[in-house]
């Protein structure tokens, strides 16, 4: 593998159980009950919040719901992140993991279903440009869909000029998964950091389950000049 693609919520911070206290807030506030944790799971992570809305609704929302709700929710998430800054940190181990990828000049980029607030939020709390182009991360600017699209991948792939098959992507949920999966890319690690191993385990796309970025083999990256990678045109 030459390059390396992150999700970011549940992969390089465990936020997960912010989100899911999150969306529980307002998805009773849309349709008068909670997500279930299967909802959870199958129907918000990865997607965009319009997609969100529109299932919690059961009807496509204006633009104007989904700006508005989407910042009230958004809003709630980041004070509980601050409320709780013993844990406002990176993964366990991905620090360290990052610095290795920045000293062997292994290209890397993010590539979140988050909107830019909280991507802008991100880069200030964690400092994200110590390893990444800022330029470079791929988020939700509303024109991207929602995992399990390939998109997302696709996208992120050209913007680190490797084609997807020589990308190793990390990803803790089953949408971004099947997005990786359908973007091509080489190589998926499921990172559990909420969900249970069993969960990966069936999937045959997932080569690897990693609990934290201490226990990703470093030897899966090709370390020898890529100026191939240079030739790749999107």
């Amino acid at each position: 593998m030459k390059g390396i693609i992150f999700d970011f919520n549940g992969t390089l911070f465990f936020d997960s159980h912010m989100h899911y206290e999150a969306w529980r807030i307002y998805s009773k506030k849309l349709r008068g009950y909670s997500f279930t944790d299967e909802e959870m799971r199958n129907k918000m992570f990865g997607r965009t919040n319009e997609d969100i809305i529109k299932y919690a609704t059961g009807r496509q929302p204006s633009k104007e719901t989904v700006i508005n709700l989407a910042k009230e929710k958004e809003n709630l998430y980041r004070q509980m992140c601050l409320k709780n800054r013993e844990n406002l940190k990176l993964a366990p181990g991905a620090e360290d993991f990052l610095d290795y990828l920045k000293q062997n000049n292994i290209p890397r980029t993010i590539a979140t279903m988050s909107e830019w607030d909280n991507v802008e939020f991100y880069i200030k709390e964690f400092k994200l440009a110590k390893w990444f182009d800022l330029d470079k991360i791929v988020y939700s600017d509303g024109k991207i869909p929602g995992k399990p699209a390939p998109d997302i991948y696709e996208i992120a792939a050209k913007k680190i000029n490797l084609p997807p098959r020589d990308c190793i992507v990390i990803e803790d949920a089953i949408s971004g998964i099947n997005a990786a999966k359908s973007a091509g890319i080489g190589k998926i690690i499921a990172i559990a950091s909420i969900e249970s191993d069993d969960l990966y385990k069936s999937l045959p796309c997932v080569s690897g389950i990693i609990h934290n970025f201490n226990e990703i083999d470093r030897n899966i990256f090709n370390l020898m000049p890529q100026h191939s990678a240079c030739s790749y045109q999107p």
